[in-house]
């Protein structure tokens, strides 16, 4: 009677979900181990060791609500690190690419991971998923100059400042390369030499969305230009801006399309805040030097018109993109799918061979990182 009695009070508590019944922490002996591996190869990353001094006392009194709050606190504050970096605000200042990881519920994903025993697997996902991250990862650990660890550093964490995704379909312009790349379905099917801009008018770092190619642009001049530079010409030579296709009234200065047009014979229809794009230029010759940092801001393309017609795959042929350039007709042809486009800035990257190159810093950017810092490129 006495035991019956035991048993039915038992299944009530269970049923009320009292404390006495609670479930064990997921925090595991082999979870614990696990997130203290990951900790200690933090630095493996470029990222800064964090303590496991609250952790470790509270295992030392076997506190087991106080080891779950302290493992939680930890695994959140690594992940948080791989996942978005961990520079602060003024390091990143200027870097305006949307990073979509924000809005990751990462302490769900944890909660999920240690239910399901997939801890390790939940850490890895955290880290970006492009193949140059894990590259620069690689030359990292091989590289025994301090100086080039600090610049493979700082753009490992420039690289967690990217979605972990680009798509699989996009363009990603490093403008510390002078270099553009498309990938499609994952795959890079090609990359063009670019000129991005001057040191006094650098080259943002943003992303967009390129929904089409037009052909054969007007150049809307910025009023910036007209005071450099178009507007003088007109007041002094008319005639001389009128050959050169500038057409003005009512404030608003432009000029026709045409080969000897500022934008060239192609323009990405890519709206943004800083109305900077991808174009064409008649200054076909600045693509032969090393260093390309010739614009107002901009990104001018070598081969422009055989890049629009890669993009515009399946809409258009390359004989129907030269006729209609041909036409001097001004016509925006959509792409088949927006696809998106970084405007992105590395000074370290892949050499192919296990290594990284180092390249100059044109803009200055990476004297934003602090140097005495240890991890997150200091």
């Amino acid at each position: 009677m006495k035991r019956a009695v035991l048993a039915m009070i038992a299944v009530i508590m269970l049923a009320a979900g009292s404390p006495a019944m609670a479930q064990p922490s997921a925090w595991t002996p082999a979870n614990l181990s696990i997130l203290k591996r990951w900790v200690a190869m933090a630095p493996m990353d470029a990222l800064p060791v964090l303590s496991t001094a609250v952790l470790d006392k509270a295992e030392s009194a076997a506190d087991g609500e106080g080891i779950a709050k302290a493992a939680d606190d930890l695994a959140l504050r690594l992940a948080k690190m791989h996942l978005l970096g961990c520079a602060t605000a003024a390091e990143r200042k200027g870097w305006n690419i949307v990073d979509t990881d924000k809005a990751v519920d990462v302490e769900a994903l944890l909660a999920g991971s240690l239910q399901a025993g997939t801890l390790d697997a939940f850490f890895a996902s955290m880290r970006p998923r492009d193949p140059e991250y894990a590259a620069l990862n690689a030359a990292y650990a091989q590289a025994t100059d301090q100086s080039a660890r600090s610049a493979i550093a700082r753009n490992m964490e420039r690289w967690r400042w990217m979605p972990r995704s680009l798509g699989e379909d996009h363009v990603l312009v490093n403008a510390a390369a002078f270099e553009a790349g498309l990938w499609r379905e994952g795959k890079k099917v090609g990359t063009w030499k670019v000129i991005v801009g001057k040191k006094s008018t650098p080259t943002p770092v943003f992303n967009a969305t390129i929904t089409g190619v037009n052909l054969n642009p007007w150049w809307e001049i910025p009023a910036s230009i007209v005071r450099e530079s178009v507007g003088a010409l007109v007041r002094r030579s008319p005639s001389t801006a009128r050959a050169r296709g500038y057409v003005w009234g009512g404030g608003r200065y432009r000029q026709r399309p045409g080969p000897n047009n500022s934008l060239g014979q192609m323009k990405l229809v890519m709206p943004n805040p800083y109305s900077v794009y991808m174009h064409d230029t008649p200054s076909k010759s600045l693509f032969e030097r090393d260093v390309r940092a010739f614009s107002h801001g901009c990104i001018r393309t070598e081969d422009a018109i055989g890049y629009a017609a890669t993009l515009l795959e399946g809409v258009k042929t390359r004989e129907e993109v030269d006729a209609i350039v041909a036409s001097r007709e001004s016509t925006v042809i959509n792409l088949a799918r927006p696809i998106p486009i970084y405007v992105a800035y590395f000074t370290a990257v892949s050499d192919g061979e296990g290594g990284a190159r180092i390249l100059p810093d044109v803009y200055g950017r990476d004297r934003k990182f602090a140097a005495s810092r240890p991890g997150c490129g200091g």
